[in-house]
């Protein structure tokens, strides 16, 4: 696990009402897809103390992730049934 990953699963066991979750399908202004002349690439509108957080010395910015969570995850959620590999 990097080391990025470890720092997320610590904030969400151990200050999960600090993290933040934007969920970015609702932030896009503008997006396109990648094309021999440029890459892949998403406009979003988020707010400006996130923008703030990307600035300034690394030491003291936060850490700002695109997380993306499979749509076969999010089916199981409300699953009863523990499948191997799958922690509860």
């Amino acid at each position: 696990m990097s080391d990025d990953r470890q720092t997320l699963v610590f904030a969400l066991e151990k200050y999960p009402e600090r993290v933040d979750t934007l969920p970015i399908d609702r932030l896009v202004l503008e997006s396109a897809r990648q094309n021999s002349k440029r890459p892949a690439y998403l406009k979003l509108a988020v707010p400006d103390d996130i923008v703030k957080t990307l600035r300034g010395r690394e030491e003291s910015r936060d850490l700002l992730m695109l997380v993306r969570v499979p749509k076969d995850i999010q089916d199981r959620e409300g699953s009863r049934i523990v499948l191997p590999r799958e922690v509860r």
